[in-house]
């Protein structure tokens, strides 16, 4: 197997990325089933969160062959666009994508069901930026497979950490969203460059290097706008990732023993 040492900067570098994007994520995916019964409010997010991770590496599978279609990279790199000015103008005013919703059925579903399949879709809809970003930042499928398998189980392990960085200092996840505008507009001179449009290539070292950068300008910025207390919907949440990572992490320390 060929490594360099790009290799590595870049695997450390998806799982710093997949650990910021996935906390504010599963966040998100949990207060969907605060709309549940408290009974069942851990089960339905233990079936969605593994059934999303299995899609997820499906789906990271077969992104890791589409990029090579030219097209493809234009199209991902729009998209990428597309959620970085989501994220920071598509947002209606007054609005809070983290207000806890009723628990509905769904295609037949009961509610439970229901929930845990809006999760699943839910965790594989916010893995798209996640994937896109891996398969730009290297061709090297190994690269892209161990860089996101390690972010989701780091995530995963430490999400109640996460979830407090990330909550506290908002500007990190604003950082990581600029680092997707940068892979968006990167895609896309891929692609227009293929094509014989423009020169020249955006070399591997200057597109890693900026990445770092912006990952320091971006923790910089939010340590010194200081942290933001959290609503009590979040707070709730928050809690009960934190416990489904603490069981996580007792059910791999017994392994180990």
């Amino acid at each position: 197997m060929d490594i360099s040492a790009s290799d590595l900067v870049t695997v450390a570098l998806l799982v710093g990325l997949e650990g910021l994007l996935s906390a504010d994520n599963a966040l998100v995916m949990a207060i969907m089933v605060l709309g549940l019964p408290k009974s069942q409010h851990k089960q339905a997010l233990r079936y969605g969160l593994i059934g999303g991770f299995a899609f997820r590496i499906a789906a990271t599978l077969l992104a890791t062959y589409l990029i090579q279609v030219g097209w493809i990279k234009l199209v991902g790199g729009l998209y990428l666009l597309y959620l970085t000015y989501s994220h920071f103008w598509g947002h209606e005013q007054g609005s809070d994508r983290r207000a806890a919703p009723r628990a509905k059925p769904w295609l037949g579903m009961p509610p439970f069901w229901a929930t845990v399949a809006r999760v699943e879709l839910i965790n594989l809809a916010f893995s798209v930026d996640s994937i896109l970003v891996a398969v730009a930042m290297s061709p090297k499928r190994w690269v892209v497979i161990t860089g996101g398998i390690l972010g989701i189980i780091a995530m995963r392990l430490v999400v109640g950490q996460l979830l407090t960085l990330v909550q506290r200092y908002p500007g990190l996840v604003d950082g990581a969203f600029i680092i997707i505008a940068w892979v968006g507009v990167k895609l896309g001179w891929e692609y227009l460059h293929d094509a014989g449009y423009v020169y020249p290539a955006i070399p591997q070292w200057f597109s890693l290097g900026l990445i770092v950068v912006i990952f320091a300008v971006a923790y910089a910025y939010a340590r010194a706008q200081g942290p933001v207390e959290p609503s009590a919907v979040v707070e709730g949440a928050e809690h009960m990732l934190e416990e489904e990572g603490a069981a996580i992490g007792a059910t791999d320390g017994a392994v180990e023993k």
